[in-house]
């Protein structure tokens, strides 16, 4: 890996530093994600490897449940609200980071949508990545 991947909160109290690649980037366009960022979508990046994240300052965390059943907690700046990360329950070693977020967003490069069948018109995404109508089974 060239630089580790590095971001937080728009007022800088939430910052993180993880020293692994990706698993995977993708966009989510989940009623859940919907809501969450106020637009049509959400675009992550997910890390395998808590181990590989470095977490400064402390961030309010809130708990829903997915399609699913099992329990996302996402994580959020206490002062100005920036979504910063989520976790999951169901699979603790993962870390997954808001596109947004990163101090570099150029290098978030979606490799799939995620929810595609709740996409709405107005909110178009590249439409020569893999769309995915549910979460993909491994």
């Amino acid at each position: 890996m060239s630089q580790a991947f590095t971001g937080g909160c728009a007022c800088g109290a939430v910052r993180y530093e993880i020293s692994t690649e990706p698993l995977v980037m993708g966009d989510c366009q989940c009623r859940d994600c919907q809501r969450k960022s106020g637009t049509g979508h959400g675009s992550y990046l997910t890390f395998a490897g808590r181990k590989s994240v470095k977490l400064e300052g402390r961030a309010t965390q809130w708990d829903i449940a997915g399609d699913s059943g099992n329990v996302k907690t996402r994580a959020f700046c206490p002062a100005c609200g920036s979504p910063v990360y989520m976790t999951f329950a169901a699979m603790p070693d993962l870390f997954t980071v808001h596109a947004g977020s990163l101090d570099d967003p150029g290098r978030y490069r979606p490799q799939m949508v995620l929810y595609g069948v709740r996409g709405h018109a107005w909110d178009q995404v590249d439409p020569a990545l893999p769309k995915f109508d549910k979460m993909p089974t491994t």
